[in-house]
């Protein structure tokens, strides 16, 4: 199958204010571009692209006073499979894990495993460890969270969300990754597109999503512990420690963002 991706995001600056965006499709994905979703500014400014520490594209620009319109618009194709289901997948006793998964069992910005550990063994200790644990916290993530955009605040982190018990996706996310980071399963954090391909299409404008990854049997996994089901049309575009590694756009000076639409459709073969 073949998925429509893309975004259009006007931001006003009032002053000449550097930009660091997050917007291009994972590098991991770049085999199934059909057409490159380059990204466009108007009025039209240098771009300069880089890879950051964590394998993710980068671009700078320094957007003038004023409107500044970000967008693109391309397709790539898709298996059209759901996420990968490996229930016997074990996990890894912490002294045998791989070192660059070590980061990913450390507390972050946004996952404060320090304030939530002991919750966490509570929770889950008498859980069968491997992807039985992780599934659980998925299942106890998704029933004590409310979603709401109304709920939506860039500072929330998974303690507030786990007493608040609202949020949206990204706070489901660093919910659950807290809390396997807390049982010492590596979890990254995710962002990317992902449609309501083969579900009843849910009300309300597209936005990107967040989901994350766990390691278990030696390998990543994906999993939601928003809509808690495996899905179908992911597009990774960056991954990180948490939401502050991989946010969409970081302004260097006061903006407002004006407009935000995100594009992501199934490509009608017929």
């Amino acid at each position: 199958m073949k998925i429509r991706i893309g975004y259009d995001i006007v931001y006003a600056c009032a002053q000449p204010t550097p930009m660091i965006l997050m917007l291009d499709i994972h590098y991991s994905r770049m085999n199934d571009v059909v057409v490159p979703a380059h990204l466009m500014t108007d009025p039209a400014l240098p771009v300069v692209a880089y890879r950051d520490g964590f394998g993710n594209w980068c671009s700078r620009i320094v957007a003038p006073p004023g409107e500044i319109r970000i967008f693109a618009d391309g397709v790539v194709r898709d298996s059209g499979q759901v996420d990968d289901i490996a229930a016997q997948a074990q996990q890894i006793a912490l002294q045998d894990l791989p070192e660059e998964t070590l980061v990913f069992l450390l507390g972050s910005r946004y996952c404060e495993t320090d304030r939530l550990s002991a919750e966490a063994w509570r929770l889950f200790e008498h859980t069968p460890p491997g992807w039985a644990r992780v599934q659980a916290i998925c299942d106890f993530v998704h029933q004590h969270i409310q979603f709401g955009y109304q709920f939506a605040r860039s500072t929330k982190t998974a303690w507030d969300a786990y007493n608040e018990r609202a949020g949206v996706c990204r706070d489901y996310a660093h919910l659950a990754i807290t809390f396997c980071r807390c049982m010492n399963i590596p979890a990254r954090y995710c962002t990317g597109y992902l449609g309501d391909i083969g579900i009843t299409p849910v009300p309300g404008p597209m936005d990107f999503s967040g989901w994350f990854d766990v390691y278990l049997g030696g390998r990543w996994y994906t999993f939601d512990a928003r809509n808690n089901v495996p899905r179908i049309g992911r597009i990774l575009m960056a991954r990180g420690r948490d939401a502050a590694d991989v946010a969409m756009v970081t302004s260097f000076g006061p903006s407002v963002l004006k407009s935000f639409l995100v594009r992501t459709d199934e490509v009608s073969t017929a």
